[in-house]
């Protein structure tokens, strides 16, 4: 067994954790303390490879050899094996960085998440932390804004919103006071990839928040973080402090003369606190409902005042662009959809987790080739991709190429990048059912085609299920997406229809009794 020093990395995050990890981490400090070798455990993020948690990192001269997924009663027989040395095992799978699944990838947001130790300020400058804020530091706003929108970077909360234009509008704005706000209230299912970011690399999170604020004037930043993220919310702000105490956050940023403050807020566990304008109510305490556009929240927003909205993974992007230059970032992607995106695999699917690709990677590549097919082993019958409200992709039409653009064209939509796989077993009216369902239990009941639609939207298909005039209330159904998509005053309840319809479309059979 070696004698030098050895560096093992056990993952912190709350998917490695679910599985064990905290176990796993003091297992191997048990068996390492009655050796001789020095070991350290470092607890990193996860690198996005789920279904391999928890996968263990064992620093050698070779570079780091991944095992898992490793329980606590594996520790000692990899001890026995010589791990520490990277020696062969049952659960080893070789360097991490070439498993086909991660070596596939174009880590560009999430190029330090399970690399690092999630809070060494030292780990993330000695990874490339903190140029693009020297950078910007050293910048105008104007030309922030102006490096941002010639990156093609588009918010990854789903809308897909230009964020240099988003920007821009802020800026132009004369206030006293203006805001940045994190979205980080991610409700859709088969999504993570914030969570991810947020426990596996949160100063990412901070730099892109405090390079935003220098873009348009902010002062003053919130991450809005849902309440079903404890562990989240407790490394975030530590990651505060962390800043704070070493003058990244203040009134004198890095020695620059210029403030900026970043807080946490919890959300309460209400999804429609996911769009902008209701999460604004969450933030000044008031009950989550949607508020009417105009104006929008760049030029009034939090307490009246310009306010800068942007999702997890949209200012999480900032930091690479600002150091790497906005060519290098629109080099991946294609048409108007630039740079990566991270696309969420989960549901039914064999190798479920986090992939970072350039837009354009087909549907099929994603699911068959990264995620492996399903868990069960049984034929995909279909794949949601967008969230509760996304559509429903039929296997036929896997060849999909996962941008906006091609997405919209043929009646679907990438959101936050999250894939849920339906075996052949789904009952596709069951499906329909529950999206009428969800948005019933949550929207915000402030406008009456998403409030009173859903439920007679859920009606109606409990008769189309018990068979009862089938056609008839079929087109009742049609009746009631419409007046749902063209009436409410948010995606809550205009979204809603994609998935019913989708599954209508491309799974009549289901519907026929």
């Amino acid at each position: 067994m070696t004698t030098r020093p050895v560096k093992i990395y056990v993952p912190c995050d709350a998917a490695a954790g679910s599985v064990g990890a905290d176990e796993v981490a003091h297992e191997i400090e048990r068996i390492a303390g009655c050796g001789d070798t020095d070991v350290t455990i470092i607890r990193n993020g996860t690198r996005g490879m789920l279904w391999l948690e928890p996968l263990i990192e064992v620093e050698t001269p070779k570079g780091r050899m991944a095992y898992g997924p490793v329980t606590p009663d594996d520790v000692e027989d990899l001890f026995e094996a010589g791990f520490l040395d990277g020696r062969a095992h049952t659960l080893a799978h070789g360097p991490t960085e070439d498993i086909p699944y991660f070596a596939r990838q174009e880590r560009l947001t999430f190029a330090r998440c399970g690399l690092t130790d999630p809070l060494s300020l030292t780990d993330y400058e000695a990874h490339g932390g903190l140029a693009g804020l020297r950078k910007a530091l050293a910048s105008t706003p104007q030309a922030i804004v102006e490096t941002v929108t010639e990156s093609g970077l588009r918010g990854r909360g789903g809308a897909g919103f230009p964020t240099g234009i988003k920007w821009q509008t802020a800026l132009a704005q004369e206030a006293d006071q203006k805001y940045i706000c994190a979205n980080a209230d991610e409700g859709d299912s088969g999504t993570f990839a914030d969570r991810i970011l947020m426990e596996g690399d949160p100063f990412c999170l901070l730099e892109g928040m405090v390079i935003a604020g220098l873009a348009v004037g902010a002062t003053v930043g919130y991450i809005y973080i849902r309440s079903e993220y404890p562990l989240a919310i407790a490394t975030m702000r530590r990651a505060i402090d962390i800043w704070q105490e070493t003058g990244l956050l203040g009134p004198d940023i890095d020695g620059s003369g210029q403030a900026f403050d970043i807080h946490v807020r919890k959300g309460a566990g209400a999804y429609i606190c996911g769009e902008e304008t209701s999460m604004l109510e969450s933030l000044e305490g008031k009950r989550g409902q949607i508020k009417v556009k105009p104006p929008i929240p760049a030029i009034e927003g939090l307490f009246g005042q310009p306010t800068i909205i942007n999702n997890v993974l949209t200012l999480a992007s900032v930091p690479i662009i600002m150091s790497k230059g906005a060519g290098f970032y629109k080099n991946y992607g294609q048409g108007r959809s630039l740079g990566t995106q991270a696309f969420q695999l989960g549901g039914d699917i064999a190798c479920g987790g986090l992939v970072e690709k350039a837009f354009g990677v087909t549907m099929r590549e994603l699911v068959e080739g990264f995620g492996g097919g399903t868990h069960s082993g049984k034929a995909i019958r279909t794949v949601q991709a967008g969230g509760p409200l996304g559509a429903y992709v039929p296997a036929s039409e896997f060849d999909m190429e996962m941008d906006y653009e091609k997405m919209s064209e043929a009646d679907a939509m990438l959101g936050h990048g999250g894939l849920v796989i339906f075996s052949k077993d789904v009952n596709m009216a069951a499906q329909a059912r529950f999206a009428m369902k969800f948005c019933e239990i949550e929207s915000c009941g402030k406008c009456t085609p998403c409030r009173i639609g859903s439920q007679r939207g859920k009606e109606i298909l409990d008769k189309i299920i018990a068979g009862e005039n089938i056609d008839d209330n079929l087109i009742i159904l049609d009746d009631i997406c419409e007046l749902m998509e063209k009436g409410s005053l948010c995606a809550m309840g205009g979204l809603t229809p994609m998935p019913v319809r989708s599954a209508i479309r491309h799974f009549r059979e289901d519907f026929e009794g």
